[in-house]
């Protein structure tokens, strides 16, 4: 297995719990960026954008790694709905999301801060929300807390309960790191989970 070090490009402990599940050893960076939308972007232009800015904003400090950027947004036709920092936000997201779907996208980027090079994709995720009355929104929102999760909710706790059924080929994308996405981005670059 290479030696390259792994970084990932990003404080969220969603991702470096996702991340953990590969197996390898890895270091987290917080990379500090901008994360405003430009005039009239499409959520997926954004989202590759961050993603690499992420990677891209750590690379000095390991000039020998691989660093992975990663960025997401949650759209309901054509609104981004933000993290919604706060119950009332929170509660006016999913009231605008139910018996609706919401469409992830998720920008992922693995750097070769070595060369420079980077590997970039979106990762598409769609959540079909059952139909709710205000009172179970309210009542998920107090017991989760998702207050710093795009869309208000986090799929692997309660939230699951939101929904009718879900769409991709890549759940983990949904948390906020698609894995299956990212293997064989590592894999490409020698860094190989089950061995190369």
């Amino acid at each position: 297995m290479s030696q390259t070090p792994l970084v990932l490009a990003s404080t969220s402990p969603f991702r470096r719990e996702l991340l953990e599940r590969l197996g390898l050893s890895f270091s987290a960076a917080s990379p500090e960026v901008d994360e405003a939308r430009r005039p009239d972007e499409p959520a997926q232009v954004l989202v590759l954008r961050l993603a690499e800015a992420k990677a891209r904003a750590v690379a000095s400090q390991y000039p020998n790694a691989l660093i992975i950027g990663s960025d997401q947004v949650a759209c309901l036709d054509d609104a981004i709905l933000g993290k919604p920092g706060s119950r009332e936000n929170a509660i006016a997201q999913l009231e605008r999301a139910s018996g609706r779907t919401v469409l992830f996208q998720t920008g992922l980027c693995l750097l070769d801060a070595r060369n420079g090079q980077a590997q970039t994709l979106v990762e598409p995720f769609r959540v079909h929300f059952r139909q709710l009355s205000r009172a179970q929104i309210q009542g998920y929102v107090d017991r989760d807390q998702p207050y710093n999760c795009a869309g208000s909710f986090k799929s692997e706790g309660l939230g699951i309960t939101l929904f009718e059924r879900m769409e991709g080929d890549d759940p983990s994308a949904l948390i906020g790191l698609p894995l299956i996405r990212l293997v064989p981005l590592l894999e490409a670059a020698g860094l190989c989970p089950l061995g190369c």
